[in-house]
């Protein structure tokens, strides 16, 4: 039991920074691009405005929040196996997933809010 929420843990810290990493990708680019016309190369996502870009970023938070709670309670299994194999399993799935959901994420919402705007 301790080892499985050891890893739920763990689990949830690498998703949740490498989460912020790819947020602040969103948001500083689309903020800082009418002050420095060179962050242009950082802005991968084209969002549509700064202000939709943050607001986008919130609203993702405010849905990834929930959906990261039942995963918190309940935890991660725990498998008996090496413990390169499984930093290596955990590190695609959380730390490549918690990079991949916000850019999705956000440009989705970003998207719906280009509308409305």
């Amino acid at each position: 039991m301790g080892k499985q929420i050891l890893m739920t843990r763990g689990n949830l810290t690498t998703f949740s920074i490498s989460n912020d990493v790819a947020k602040y990708f969103a948001i500083i680019p689309a903020m800082m691009l009418s002050i420095y016309p060179q962050l242009n190369v950082l802005n991968v996502m084209h969002l549509a405005s700064p202000f939709s870009a943050i607001l986008s970023a919130v609203i993702f938070n405010a849905l990834i929040i929930p959906v990261l709670v039942p995963l918190a309670l309940k935890g991660t299994k725990f498998r008996p196996m090496p413990a390169e194999k499984l930093l290596i399993h955990n590190l695609l799935i959380y730390g490549l997933g918690g990079m991949i959901a916000p850019f999705v994420g956000i440009k989705a919402i970003d998207m719906v809010v280009a509308l409305f705007a």
